[in-house]
């Protein structure tokens, strides 16, 4: 046992040396001779994982991970990691099996539950990750974010009434939060290019909260989607007029990035020159500069980079 505590002082020492092959050697060493240790084979799963050494990294978590399954109280160190880098590797296949496993363990446990309807949406499997989260429901009625978690999944199984539904019913339970709910699923519908229902939806948001300037910006955004593009310049207006407007700038420079998006160059160039006479940013140069180019306007460009030279020498 001495001479294991001997290894492992050395093994932590090379480890802080990033001297992992040398660290890994002593650290499997000292695992043969002690398999029953956890912490050797934490740090080996670790020297592993920092050596580049992902699949042998897993292996030693998976090894921790039966060893927890096994417990009573689960710990969920393991598992935590081994979520961790599935979700970092993209392994949403891996990732479901580990966490139907942990469940399968655990059926009880809502933090468990709530990775698995997680794991499931990012594995495309969204009717599945639905019934995860009606399960969990049904264990907490009156928690508006599970409501909220049920919304998304429902969406994402192409049921965007029932989806509404859910995130209707968090804002009845948690009324305060009522328009950051409901935001929620106007960013789902804007991300599937259904800029009509995310108009629709962030229009309640507004209703309920007129002076959010995000409500406002996000609003201007689907707008530019529409082609509805004065309307948009309107609610980006509303928005730097929100609070005591020390932030105008920011909301013009937001509006001429989302009408360079639109190639709207003109207009751009337009709110990237409010933004400037509100603040002097060398961002809102770029962007002016970026619109001006974009439009062909060489000249002009190089006028403001002079101008901005100038600016910077100050």
């Amino acid at each position: 046992m001495t001479n294991n505590r001997k290894k492992l002082e050395q093994a932590e020492n090379y480890l802080k040396e990033n001297q992992y092959t040398q660290a890994i050697s002593l650290l499997r060493e000292i695992h043969e001779a002690c398999p029953e240790e956890e912490s050797v084979l934490l740090m080996l799963a670790w020297a592993y994982y920092d050596s580049g050494d992902i699949a042998r990294a897993l292996d030693c978590f998976h090894n921790l991970f039966e060893i927890e399954l096994r417990r009573k109280v689960f710990t969920g160190f393991a598992y935590d990691e081994l979520v961790r880098i599935y979700k970092q590797e993209k392994k949403y296949y891996d990732l479901v099996k580990i966490c139907e496993k942990a469940v399968a363990a655990q059926d009880q446990d809502k933090y468990l539950l709530a990775e698995l309807g997680n794991a499931y949406l990012q594995a495309g499997r969204a009717t599945e990750a639905c019934a995860v989260y009606e399960k969990m429901i049904k264990m907490e009625e009156d928690e508006a974010e599970l409501y909220c978690l049920w919304g998304q999944a429902l969406f994402a199984a192409g049921l965007a009434a029932e989806s509404e539904d859910a995130y209707v019913r968090a804002g009845q339970i948690d009324p305060e939060q009522e328009s950051h709910y409901y935001f929620k699923l106007a960013n789902l519908f804007q991300r599937a290019r259904n800029d009509n229902e995310a108009v629709r939806v962030i229009k309640k948001c507004i209703v309920i909260d007129p002076d959010n300037p995000l409500f406002h910006c996000f609003y201007g955004d689907c707008l530019i989607s529409l082609g509805r593009v004065q309307e948009a310049c309107d609610a980006y207006s509303r928005a730097a007029r929100c609070g005591d407007g020390t932030r105008a700038a920011v909301y013009y420079n937001r509006l001429g990035n989302s009408l360079m998006n639109a190639r709207l160059f003109a207009e751009a160039a337009e709110y990237f020159s409010r933004a400037l006479n509100e603040e002097n940013s060398e961002v809102y140069y770029n962007g002016l500069i970026s619109a001006c180019r974009a439009m062909g306007k060489e000249d002009e460009a190089r006028k403001i980079i002079h101008e901005l030279g100038k600016i910077k020498k100050v």
